[in-house]
């Protein structure tokens, strides 16, 4: 037997004062197997010890909210019986180390979440950020990660319909991969993961365990030093021809009485499905390692136990379903095998060779794991650290044009043609929008459609975590009412770096903060999500920390799809409007017009300023207006207005409907400033009957809180330029940046 060393202890991420918890909680020294559960149970990625005290300030409820956070997935309601279940995850580690495989498993891992609790993925989306592109690593991540996601995803059989890809230095060491799935389920028909039943059988199903993705979690739950490379064999190795079988499988027998209880193993395999189920249940667990199936030699409970191969389901069984269950996975070609029972223990006992080799109470696995109230700084001492002031010395510019042409050639505005070419958009005949503020898919046979979003504004967060954290949910809010959805609620991947520094934990602590609030004024709650702290890197040619990065994935319902609205330019001759907040019609001294702008960056080299101010209930009326215009039939274009400001929207308008516009300056601001600012809660749309709209603003429809927030006539759809520039040299521009880097 292996004698628990100081070192050993330290090698599976546990502290000192962890170990002596362990100890606590066996009234003894633990085996290998034992410490092995421990430590991936206790690591970040798996027990949240560093978030889990703020994460239960967020708003996660809402009358048509079914499931919040701790299952699999949440669900929300859809109407006539339906709900949408949704999550996003991240795999950032693994990608680093080996990105095809990294990102294929990200995908695999969130559709799991999806169909476990009983429904049919629908749509699939992303959000990535990379480092520098001429970084001598970041294509080969860049390709990797994209053929990843195409690839498993294209194989499954699930459209991508919309995502996100940035670009900074920050990200040189540790790039983020976050993947997310939405699926549709009816609402009698929806799985938890609760395991009751004393006697109850416990089958695994899927593929064979191997040894790769051991320690995943642990690994996870580090920031990378020198030895990157070396934490290969902790990266999963997908297969989405197998998972396909296995969305089939479960589906069939989901249609039956005879599942109790079902989980995937994901992060930490079947040591962290089979407590979250146990524990979730009230229960125990005895499972028979020699009967988990194995496709390597000489496999020992520590690696079963701890192994992340993919394609792999728990499931507590009714008594005497089991054959008609394996009937099932069998002719799916999958692996069926009954390993454990339900028990009245409260303790995990793990059998091998006829040997108990584990025996863990489970309340300190899972409840009882080490919660931190870590130090942190309030937000004016991060604002000093971070050196966040008040923009001073403001450029002007009047060559909008050409400061529009670089702007839509730079990494982070460049067209994404290259990506979302490898990806299958199409698959399943649903998908109704690609390309635009969100991606929309059909509720199969129905007129409902769901729209999706991925959005995070890095700059701003790290500028003021509490304004990027309000920002990046408003986003999202905006993206879906522009398509004419309404907003029902969010799911996150809160991407940050290591926790036990103050000025980092204070990022994260005030983003949640700012989440928080947006999230309770636009009724939008959060239902789902996942934390991916220590993402830094002290490898050589790494930066340190990243930028934080809370990704918010949204889902909004259109309740008749025909009533869509898109981003294209349609007709010559619609009136162009601004809808939303005019920075100078509300003095605040927290605005910025153009503090952590793109154009400010990349047209002057300089990342200065505050993060624009974000006026929760201008959001709120604003995108509440705009879902009346669309369903009054009185627009034929809406874009929200984020990265690269108002220039920017018109521009990729234009683009996206082959014609241009003449548009005027303000006449009592700046040019660049006016065109390029980043200012909150706007919209662009297009009016075919100027009347018609007008009629519809006397109306009063909009809440009196509304009447400052500016409705501006910008100019008339028509012509081939935009700001002077011809289409054709802004199409080619946009193009250049990824066919440019890809080519060289």
């Amino acid at each position: 037997m292996t004698e628990i060393t100081a070192e050993i202890v330290e090698a599976h991420g546990l502290s000192p004062e962890e170990y002596d918890r362990v100890l606590h909680a066996l009234g003894r020294t633990p085996n290998m197997v034992e410490l092995g559960i421990f430590s991936v149970m206790w690591s970040e990625h798996c027990s949240y010890k560093s978030s889990r005290l703020h994460l239960k300030k967020l708003p996660t409820s809402a009358p048509w909210v079914i499931c919040g956070p701790g299952e699999n997935a949440g669900v929300v309601d859809i109407g006539d019986g339906q709900a949408a279940i949704f999550k996003m995850e991240s795999h950032n580690h693994p990608s680093y180390i080996e990105p095809y495989q990294g990102a294929a498993t990200g995908v695999g891992g969130i559709l799991r979440d999806v169909f476990t609790m009983g429904a049919r993925p629908v749509a699939n989306a992303n959000a990535l950020r990379f480092g520098r592109p001429d970084h001598p690593k970041m294509k080969h991540l860049v390709q990797g990660v994209v053929a990843g996601i195409g690839g498993y995803g294209n194989c499954v059989g699930v459209p991508t319909v919309c995502g996100e890809t940035n670009f900074h230095p920050a990200y040189d060491g540790n790039i983020l991969v976050n993947a997310m799935t939405v699926g549709v389920a009816d609402q009698d028909k929806i799985f938890y993961s609760a395991a009751t039943g004393v006697g109850n059988p416990i089958v695994y199903v899927g593929s064979k365990t191997g040894r790769d993705g051991i320690h995943g979690a642990t690994m996870a739950s580090a920031d990378f030093g020198e030895d990157a490379e070396a934490k290969r064999p902790t990266v999963q190795v997908g297969d989405p021809f197998t998972e396909k079988l296995l969305i089939e499988a479960c589906l069939e027998l989901m249609a039956t009485d005879a599942i109790v209880a079902i989980q995937d193993m994901g992060a930490a395999g079947l040591t962290s499905s089979s407590v979250e189920m146990a524990s979730k249940g009230g229960a125990g667990i005895r499972l028979n390692m020699n009967a988990v199936p194995c496709r390597e030699e000489g496999m020992t409970p520590y690696e079963m136990m701890l192994s992340e191969s993919q394609e792999r389901m728990l499931m507590v069984l009714k008594p005497g379903k089991e054959a008609m269950a394996e009937a099932i996975f069998r002719k799916w070609e999958l692996d069926f095998a009954v390993i454990g029972e339900v028990t009245d223990t409260g303790h995990m006992v793990l059998e091998f060779n006829g040997e108990v080799v584990c025996d863990i109470p489970l309340a300190p696995l899972a409840d009882e794991a080490p919660e931190y109230d870590r130090p942190y700084l309030s937000r004016a001492e991060y604002r000093a650290w971070a050196g966040t002031k008040p923009l001073e010395d403001i450029p002007g510019g009047s060559d909008i044009g050409g400061d529009l042409l670089k702007l839509m050639a730079c990494p982070d505005l460049a067209s994404r043609k290259w990506i979302w070419e490898q990806y299958d958009s199409q698959v399943g005949a649903d998908t109704l929008q690609t390309g635009g503020d969100a991606g929309v898919v059909r509720v199969h046979g129905t007129k409902k459609a769901l729209a999706i979003t991925t959005d995070c504004t890095p700059r701003y967060v790290f500028a003021d975590p509490y304004e990027g954290g309000k920002q990046a949910i408003a986003e999202a809010f905006r993206n879906l009412c522009a398509v004419g959805a309404r907003p029902l609620a969010v799911t996150n991947c809160l991407n940050f770096a290591n926790p036990q520094r103050p000025e980092i934990m204070a990022q994260l602590v005030h983003a949640l903060d700012g989440m928080g609030e947006a999230c309770r004024v636009l009724d939008f709650p959060i239902v789902s999500g996942n934390v991916s702290l220590y993402n830094e890197s002290k490898a050589t040619g790494g930066g340190s920390a990243i930028l934080p990065t809370p990704a918010i994935g949204g889902v909004g319902l259109i309740d008749d799809y025909a009533q869509m609205m898109t981003m294209p330019f349609k007709q010559t001759g619609d009136a162009i409007y601004l809808i939303g907040a005019e920075p100078w019609a509300t003095p605040n001294p927290e605005r910025s017009l153009v503090g952590q702008s793109l154009w400010l960056r990349e047209i002057h080299g300089r990342c200065e300023g505050r993060a624009p101010h974000v006026d929760l209930t201008l959001e709120k009326h604003s995108g509440e207006f705009v879902r009346e215009l669309i369903a009054a039939g009185l627009v034929n274009a809406v874009h929200d207005v984020s990265d690269g400001g108002l220039a920017v929207a018109l521009a990729e308008m234009a683009l996206a409907g082959g014609l241009g516009a003449e548009v005027e300056n303000h006449p009592d601001y700046d040019p660049a400033r006016w065109w390029f600012g980043e200012d909150q809660a706007r919209y662009i749309v297009t009016v075919p009957d100027v009347a018609a709209f007008q009629a519809q603003l006397a109306k009063g429809t909009r809440n009196e809180d509304t009447a400052g927030s500016g409705v501006r006539r910008l100019g008339t759809v028509g012509g081939d330029s935009v700001f002077g520039v011809k289409l054709d040299a802004l199409r080619e521009a946009h193009l250049s940046f990824f066919k440019d880097w890809m080519e060289a």
